[in-house]
């Protein structure tokens, strides 16, 4: 008969190792993320292993994956530790004084577009709940929601949220951006093929805007003609405006700069243009009260844009 596990044996710390060492793929990336020298974290492995009484990491000389046993462990140490972190906010909270804390990672193009406005809308709904708000790629925003560092994050809806609930929050639609005198100017819109024989303007590659329009790219059987990549939409409103080339975004993050910047945004043909932003979450029942009043806040606003 198997042996029954101890519950008081559990170590936190071992626990929040674990998570860090199979997200960073090894030990040595587990140990330096967790601030532990490589001998102390595999003896931590160790005893975890035969605590649970079963091998939890497999390994090899290009890292180390989860067991079946291991995948079992880490989907609840993520939950463990996601509910310490909320645990700690809740009291660091409680002894500032605040009615909660909101914690959201969001991508560049909510930044650039919606999310501003709904922050201050929700700011000004809920004064005495803390922000905790931070600028990441997509994917970087997925991993904190699974691996709870985060309760919500706006992503891109091309990005894969695996084991995430996810829901629309914005509906945008791309354009091209032009200095105003440039010839297409006069285009009532422009085919993506005529675009694609352009130097482009664009943010990191591996953004899910310029995976979305690299995808239409091939599609069309053309390649991307990336003559920089810049960190924000204004950083990219600023370059087209000298004329370095074009860029397409969308019309939200545009809008803002084209009378001040001389700048032109003109419809799109041959490709998808309607951009899907998604709220993702790990499971909604269990947001914090801040989270779920913005979720409220997100759906009414989207609801009411979609009425006629």
């Amino acid at each position: 008969m198997p042996r029954a596990i101890n519950l008081n044996r559990f170590d936190l710390a071992s626990l929040r190792l674990f998570v860090a060492v199979v997200e960073g793929g090894s030990l040595t990336a587990g140990a330096e993320r967790f601030g532990i020298s490589l001998a102390a974290a595999s003896k931590r492995i160790g005893e975890l292993e035969a605590h649970v009484g079963a091998v939890l990491l497999q390994r090899s000389k290009r890292g180390v994956v989860p067991t079946a046993a291991g995948q079992t462990l880490l989907r609840h140490a993520i939950g463990v530790a996601a509910g310490v972190e909320q645990l700690a906010m809740a009291m660091d909270d409680f002894q500032r004084g605040a009615g909660g804390h909101l914690q959201l990672w969001a991508n560049t193009s909510a930044f650039g577009g919606f999310l501003p406005q709904v922050l201050a809308a929700y700011a000004s709904a809920h004064p005495e709940v803390m922000i905790d708000l931070e600028d990441a790629l997509s994917e970087d925003a997925v991993r904190a929601v699974a691996g709870g560092a985060t309760e919500l994050a706006v992503i891109g809806a091309n990005t894969p949220a695996e084991g995430l609930q996810t829901l629309v929050c914005d509906v945008d639609e791309l354009v091209l951006l032009l200095p105003v005198g440039h010839p297409l100017c006069r285009e009532a819109a422009v085919a993506l093929k005529d675009v694609l024989a352009l130097d482009i303007i664009g943010l990191a590659r591996s953004t899910s805007l310029m995976r979305q329009i690299a995808s239409a790219a091939d599609a069309a059987g053309r390649a991307l003609r990336i003559r920089m990549q810049v960190r924000s939409f204004d950083a990219m409103c600023r370059m087209v405006a000298t004329g370095l080339g074009v860029a397409i975004l969308p019309r939200a993050g545009a809008a803002p700069h084209l009378k001040s910047m001389g700048l032109s945004a003109v419809r799109l043909t041959g490709m998808r243009t309607e951009r899907h932003l998604l709220l993702a979450m790990r499971d909604r029942q269990s947001l914090s009260p801040p989270a779920m009043a913005f979720v409220a806040m997100v759906e009414q606003r989207l609801a009411s844009r979609a009425a006629p």
